[in-house]
Formats: C-alpha cells, structure tokens, sequence
C-alpha cells in the first residue's frame, strides 16, 4: 500500500491525531522527498509500541543520543511501507525475531519535533519526524540483545512506569496516548 492511502486509512483517536494527519497528508503532497533523510525538513519514521502477551509491559530501548528509555522504530529511508520498516526496526534494536502484529494498520500517529544533534560526528539540524506507530506482541521470555551503535539496554518496562522511566518530556503524552489506547 502506497504512504499516503496509509495515513488516509488510518480513524484518528484523538484532536492530535487528526491535526497531525492532515498535516502528513499535507507534506506528502507538497514534497517528493518526504521517504528520505534528504528532505531536512520531515520526513517519515515507524515506530512500534511492542506489548507482552498481557498488555501489561512494553519493551523500549535505553537510546544513545536522547540518553531516554524509547520506543523502538527509526527512519523509513525510501522504504513507504511503514509496517515493514517498523518490524525491521524492531528486530535490529532489540534481538528479537518473532513479533505478532496486533492491529491491521497503524496504531498511532503523530508529529515528532527533533532537535538539533550530533550524530556519527555530523551535525543534524532541528526537524520533524512524522511517524506512524505499530502495535506488536513479543514474547517477554524470549532473549534480548542490544544494538549497540543506537541504543545500550533493552527491557521490559510495566506499563505504568513507562511515563517515569522516559527523559524525553515531548514523548510522555506519545507513550500516555499508546498506553490509554490499549484498554
């Protein structure tokens, strides 16, 4: 499916939601780049909120340069299918090879701001990541390992200390958002 019929098919759940897909729709019309790195300005991500079987943990990374637990997921890079990306991500930064996906299509959206950074000694400028969002099942028991050029620890986190265990203050009302629409 191409990237704009997935934002079109996606039901916002909240205000943020239908703001932020307007806005998406918006960008893939006005510019061509908006699947690379290249366009400085935004451009897609995938994300995972990857759940236990009970819904009550969620598996995030410990991330190298926002020094935050995190949500797995990263850069789609020419690739617009944005399941496919968000399960390679999961894979990489977490070991983990098996993931059961939960809900037909995205499970959130949202509009990302990205500071300024420096990254493999390079400066990236101030930019928005828009991204959608996958809802996925591991197995808790299954090995994890880390990917050490992005992150430095990967666990299981209860669902009710994600908000304390994240730095990132512009990610809380993301993960709150995730964690509300799993009841």
């Amino acid at each position: 499916m191409d990237l704009k019929k997935q934002i079109q098919n996606y039901k916002p759940y909240n205000e943020q939601e239908k703001i932020d897909q307007e806005m998406m729709l918006k960008y893939i019309e006005t510019f061509e780049d908006v699947v690379s790195r290249e366009n400085k300005m935004c451009h897609f991500t995938a994300s995972n909120w990857i759940v236990n079987h009970e819904k009550t943990k969620v598996l995030m990374a410990y991330h190298n340069i926002y020094q935050s637990w995190a949500w797995t997921g990263g850069h789609v890079d020419g690739n617009s299918d944005l399941l496919q990306v968000a399960l390679k991500e999961a894979k990489e930064e977490t070991g983990l090879k098996n993931f059961k996906v939960l809900q037909n299509g995205i499970y959130a959206l949202q509009i990302l701001t990205v500071d300024s950074h420096m990254k493999n000694g390079k400066f990236v400028s101030a930019h928005l990541h828009l991204d959608g969002c996958f809802l996925l099942e591991a197995d808790e028991k299954d090995a994890l390992t880390i990917k050490k050029d992005e992150n430095s620890a990967v666990k299981w986190i209860n669902i009710s200390e994600v908000l304390e265990m994240t730095t990132e203050k512009n990610m809380i009302p993301v993960y709150q958002k995730l964690n509300e629409k799993l009841k």
